[in-house]
């Protein structure tokens, strides 16, 4: 496919912001940060700021939001895409998913069989027969490469496009890609958080981890939505009022805490305590409203469209990171755990792969009928790829399985205005090294910038005051297309 040119034209810059929110408590939705609304105390409130139950990270959050506003970005349908990333935590095998290789010998082949697709010369693992249905609107990446097998290097490469943690320094580096596009873009709605994680939003095992802010400030970390949607008790607990405080009450609350905000203003001429009003009111208009709410009340779903994405938590996590980005939600992180198969694949491919099948296809194909894949980039991956030929297994499992594997990997990437029915590069026939066009994570994370329509030079300073590029040298995949792309 012809390359097209890279797009010329920039937006303007954002400047850089102090960070707002260091040391504060992260809003959580589903309540794992404050617990109940009824265990928070007065000194809560006070220290909070917002009404005592969302704390200053939401206000900080509704901040990205108008900053984002304020920089602007003018390209067409870039204000309007949001972003689904599908995280299989653990690293996925490109054999037994989106890169068979039917005529390798059995060692590498492995055991699950491969099927032809909607399009022609595409096939996909055989337990993927809804992918291969909707192969038209789906692009393979097969040539992602990071050459590393450390899960934790791994992870936070793929999440934010730089080398820095890895499994004897765990502490995030860099700001996520979700991180930033909260940063510079906000919400598409007014009343919704721009940034959401769920059902349980980690990588290797930390919470939140490298889908954080970073040195952007815990104010653009996903909003934890954490929790079993497939549960009928699942509910956004932070967005209820506390026993006996209807929305008089609250009212009555926030003109106090506009006094109190009054008083420390006449102490504290400090930029965030400036601003801090028009932040706290939006904070406040997202607790009183309707979007916030609607948006995580599953029960508005059509019972069979629920039975079509799968009664499981995955299923219904796809269904929900569906609903968080119709209703104004920018980026939706759902992570997938469970994928780190040195021993039973056979086994474990039969258990995960009909679950993110139903997920994933029935994502694509709502997000299709509603009108919306054009404007939802939707992309599946995880940290690293699986070794190009089979193990012996553990020592306490000896069915065989694959072991880490960086140097290739495959991500699924649909919708945006991305071309569908494709696949980007190539490994050589065993799927073990790029065999044709290599891409890079940051090639990935400058592809997703430059489709929302952010300039690729825009620098954030890091904790030590340096400027660090958000393109980290990436280059855009022009083999996508999209509308950005050669304008």
């Amino acid at each position: 496919m012809e390359a097209r040119k890279q797009d010329a034209a920039s937006p303007e810059k954002v400047a850089d912001e102090p960070d707002l929110n260091e040391g504060t408590i992260m809003f959580d939705l589903m309540g794992a940060a404050f617990g109940n609304c009824s265990g928070v105390t007065r000194r809560n409130l006070l220290r909070a700021g917002v009404l005592g139950f969302t704390g200053l990270s939401l206000a900080d959050v509704l901040k990205a939001k108008a900053l984002a506003e304020a920089a602007g970005t003018k390209r067409k349908g870039a204000d309007e895409t949001s972003v689904i990333l599908i995280w299989l935590d653990g690293g996925p095998p490109q054999h037994e998913t989106y890169d068979p290789k039917p005529d390798a010998p059995e060692q590498v082949r492995g055991p699950i069989g491969s099927i032809p697709t909607k399009v022609p010369g595409i096939r996909l693992s055989e337990l993927l027969p809804r992918h291969a249905a909707n192969m038209d609107k789906i692009a393979l990446l097969r040539s992602i490469h990071h050459d590393n097998g450390d899960h934790f290097a791994a992870a936070h490469w793929m999440l934010t496009g730089y080398l820095g943690s890895n499994a004897v320094n765990q502490t995030p580096q860099f700001p996520s890609f979700g991180s930033i596009i909260s940063r510079m873009k906000g919400s598409t709605k007014p009343g919704l958080p721009p940034y959401v994680g769920l059902p349980n939003t980690h990588s290797v095992g930390i919470p939140i981890g490298y889908h954080g802010a970073a040195y952007l400030g815990r104010g653009y970390d996903p909003f934890n939505a954490d929790g079993d949607p497939n549960s009928d008790a699942y509910r956004a607990t932070n967005l209820d009022l506390p026993s006996g405080v209807d929305t008089g009450r609250l009212c009555d609350r926030r003109d106090l805490l506009t006094s109190f905000d009054s008083a420390r203003r006449g102490l504290d001429k400090s930029l965030a305590n400036r601003e801090l009003d028009q932040f706290q009111s939006a904070a406040f208009d997202m607790m009183s409203g309707p979007a916030a709410r609607a948006a995580f009340d599953m029960k508005r779903e059509d019972p069979r469209l629920r039975d079509r994405y799968g009664r499981h938590t995955w299923g219904q996590s796809a269904l929900l990171g569906r609903r968080l980005v119709e209703a104004g939600v920018r980026f939706v992180t759902l992570t997938f755990g469970g994928w780190d198969w040195h021993a039973s694949i056979e086994k474990g491919m039969h258990t995960v792969l009909p679950v993110l099948d139903a997920a994933v296809a029935t994502l694509i194909e709502d997000l299709d009928q509603r009108g919306m894949l054009e404007t939802t980039i939707v992309l599946v991956m995880g940290e690293f790829g699986r070794t190009p030929v089979l193990n012996k297994g553990l020592p306490s499992d000896s069915t065989p399985g694959r072991d880490h594997w960086g140097n290739v990997m495959s991500v699924l990437a649909a919708g945006g205005g991305f071309q569908g029915g494709q696949t980007v590069g190539a490994s050589d026939a065993r799927g073990a090294v790029p065999a044709d066009r290599p891409i890079t994570p940051q090639d990935l994370a400058s592809t997703l910038y430059h489709r929302l329509g952010l300039d690729l030079s825009t620098t954030f300073n890091d904790r030590t005051g340096r400027p660090v590029s958000i393109s980290s040298n990436g280059q855009v995949i022009t083999e996508l297309g999209g509308p950005n792309v050669g304008v």
